[in-house]
C-alpha cells in the first residue's frame, strides 16, 4: 500500500496524508476483515486505530473466562478460518491468537494510537477528512469499522456514587478471585452478567444479579448440536416465527420455566427479537443450575444505591460489598463522525441488509447485529464495490501526486 504525504506549513496545524486506498477506522475483527477482503480483490487500505493493538475490546476488555458462545465455524473472518486443533468453542485466548494471525497472513499493518477526532466529507474537493491528533488524513473511501460495542454502557443509577465499596464495568473484570466471600451486586442478565454471576460463583462470591426487564435464556447445545446450528439449519426451510416456536418448546423442555426462576421470557421470540432490537438471547454455560440452587441470587430492578447496599423496587434493601455493570456496549460513531448517516446511538439508519452502504464512498461493517457473520457478509460486499471503483480510481491517484511533485519518498508507504 502506499500514501503520498504532504505537511501544512504551521507546525501546529496536523500534518496530512494521502490514502490510496480506503481508510478503515478500528483494528478489532471488522476492520481486520474488511482490510482482508479489500487485499484479496487488489485495494490497498489504511486502518487506524486508538489502542495499542488489534482487537483491543478483546485483548484488554474481556474477562478470563470467557469463550465465544457459538461454534467456531460461525466466528471465522472471511479468507482465513480456525486452526484445525482449536476446540469447538474457543476460549479468549485462542481467538485473540487467530486474530493476531489473520493479520499476520494478510500483512495487515495497522496504525496504533491514532484515536479519530473528526471523520467527515469535503464536498468540495470529494473527498474524506479523518483527522486524529497526529495527522489528517485524506481518502475517497471511508470505512467505519469500530461496530456496535466500541464504549462500555455506564448508567446513571442514583446514589452510586456514594456506595463505598468497588463499583466496576465487565469491561474491567478479569476473575472472580478479587472477589472472594464478597456479597456482589451485578447489574444486568445478558450474556456478560450471567457469565460473571458464574464465575463469582466459582470463586466463593456471593452473585446477586438484577433482572430488570424480560430476558430469553436458551441452552447454548441441543442434543449435542450448537442451539445456533440448529437455528440457523431451521431458517433455511421454516419462517422465523416458526423456528422461534421450535426454540423455545426445545428450550423449555430441556431447561424447563425460567419464569419461575424470575427470568421472565419476552413475548416476542429469540431471534425475532435480535433482528429488530439487536437483543441477543443468553446461552446458558451453567448459570441456571447455580440460580436454582441459590447461589446466584436474582434481583428485581435497582431503585438506588446506598453507601452500603442498594435498594431494590420490590421495597427490599441488601448490603454489598461491590457492584459489578453488565450492562453492555455501544457504539461511539456520534462523537466523531460528522454526517446523516448514522442515528444518535450510532448506528446505521438503513436498516439491514443494506447497512454496509452509504453515500459518497462511505461504508460501515460490524453494524448488522449479526455477529461476525454478518461482518462476513459487510467485509465481502465492501471489497467488491470498492474494487471496482478502485481499477477506475487508481490512475487519478497517481497522477494527483504527479501534478504536486509528491512521490512517496515524500510520505509514508502503508
Amino acid at each position: 500500500m502506499s500514501s503520498c504525504k504532504e505537511e501544512e506549513n504551521s507546525d501546529q496545524q496536523p500534518k496530512w496524508l494521502w490514502v490510496h486506498g480506503p481508510i478503515i477506522v478500528g483494528a478489532g475483527p471488522s476492520g481486520l476483515a474488511v482490510s482482508a477482503c479489500l487485499k484479496e480483490n487488489g485495494v490497498p487500505s489504511l486502518i487506524l486505530e486508538k489502542s495499542d493493538c488489534i482487537a483491543s475490546l478483546w485483548q484488554h476488555k474481556t474477562y478470563d473466562r470467557l469463550k465465544l458462545h457459538l461454534p467456531r465455524q460461525f466466528c471465522q473472518l472471511p479468507l482465513f478460518g480456525f486452526p484445525k486443533d482449536f476446540p469447538k468453542y474457543p476460549t479468549k485466548d485462542q481467538f485473540i491468537f487467530y486474530l493476531e494471525e489473520y493479520a499476520r497472513h494478510f500483512f495487515i499493518v495497522p496504525k496504533f494510537k491514532q484515536a479519530v477526532k473528526v471523520a467527515e466529507f469535503d464536498h468540495v474537493s470529494g473527498f474524506w477528512r479523518v483527522q486524529t491528533q497526529d495527522f489528517t488524513y485524506l481518502s475517497k473511501w471511508l470505512i467505519v469499522a469500530t461496530g456496535e460495542n466500541a464504549e462500555p454502557v455506564i448508567p446513571d443509577i442514583q446514589g452510586i456514587d456514594k456506595f463505598k465499596g468497588a463499583v466496576i464495568h465487565t469491561s474491567v473484570y478479569k476473575s472472580g478471585t478479587a472477589f472472594n466471600n464478597q456479597k456482589v451486586l451485578v447489574i444486568g442478565c445478558g450474556n456478560s452478567g450471567m457469565e460473571v454471576s458464574l464465575d463469582l460463583c466459582r470463586h466463593n462470591a456471593i452473585a446477586h444479579m438484577v433482572v430488570r426487564n424480560s430476558v430469553h435464556v436458551l441452552p447454548r447445545e441441543m442434543l449435542g448440536i450448537s442451539t445456533f446450528s440448529v437455528a440457523m439449519a431451521l431458517l433455511k426451510w421454516m419462517p422465523l416465527r416458526m423456528v422461534d416456536k421450535l426454540l423455545l418448546l426445545v428450550a423449555n423442555l430441556t431447561l424447563g420455566s425460567t419464569d419461575k426462576l424470575g427470568l421472565r421470557r419476552p413475548k416476542t421470540g429469540p431471534l425475532e427479537l435480535k433482528n429488530v432490537t439487536g437483543k441477543t438471547p443468553v446461552l446458558d454455560v451453567g448459570a441456571l443450575s447455580q440460580i436454582r440452587t441459590g447461589k446466584i441470587q436474582i434481583m428485581p430492578g435497582v431503585k438506588e444505591i446506598t453507601k452500603i447496599g442498594a435498594k431494590f423496587l420490590d421495597g427490599k434493601e441488601r448490603e454489598f460489598d461491590s457492584i459489578i455493570l453488565a450492562t453492555g456496549y455501544k457504539s461511539n460513531v456520534p462523537s466523531w463522525f460528522k454526517g446523516d448517516f448514522f442515528t444518535e446511538q450510532g448506528m446505521p439508519k438503513t436498516p439491514f441488509p443494506n447497512s454496509w452502504k452509504g453515500g459518497n464512498g462511505l461504508y460501515t461493517v460490524g453494524f448488522t447485529r449479526r455477529g461476525l457473520l454478518g461482518t462476513t457478509n459487510d467485509a465481502k460486499n465492501i471489497a467488491r464495490d470498492v474494487s471496482d471503483q478502485w481499477r477506475k480510481y487508481k490512475d487519478f491517484c497517481k497522477n494527483f501526486c504527479t501534478t504536486r511533485n509528491l512521490s512517496d519518498s515524500q510520505g509514508i508507504c502503508f
